[in-house]
């Protein structure tokens, strides 16, 4: 009987910090996004129904959905100007985000310690992006001199 193949990336957590050759952790940052998602569409189907909260759902699922998206279509795009913009708009869904948290926040102030901790993700995500694009306009400033 023939073996069966094995990927041995499926085995391990793709979230788990892997090492890289100079010691420091290298995170999946498409994994990390999708969790965020996920952790926002949770805390959202617990946010209760009323005629304030009924418009800032679906905003708020919809901006922290965003961000794993355009992260993923930033990581397959042809252009660096492309990949720039793609990145530019993860950001500002992580801040957008953080704004329909605290809107929420403010119509239901007993889900204040739930959201402080996606909160706290979606600013890491907003510094994240924020220096990747930095760091991509940095390099692209460089090229053109």
């Amino acid at each position: 009987m023939k073996p069966e193949a094995r990927n041995p990336k499926s085995e391990s957590n793709p979230n788990d910090a892997m090492p890289k050759a100079d010691g420091r952790p290298l995170y999946d940052l498409a994994e990390r996004t999708a969790q965020f998602g996920e952790s926002v569409i949770i805390f959202a189907k617990r946010v209760p129904v009323n005629l304030v909260t009924t418009p800032l759902i679906p905003q708020l699922v919809r901006s922290a959905t965003s961000v794993g998206a355009n992260y993923l279509e930033a990581d397959d795009c042809d252009s660096k100007k492309d990949f720039r913009f793609k990145i530019g708009i993860c950001r500002r869904e992580a801040k957008e985000t953080k704004h329909h948290l605290r809107m929420i926040v403010a119509a239901e102030p007993q889900l204040r310690g739930e959201a402080r901790s996606i909160w706290k993700e979606a600013h890491e995500l907003n510094l994240i992006f924020g220096a990747i694009r930095r760091t991509a306009e940095r390099r692209a400033d460089e090229k053109r001199k």
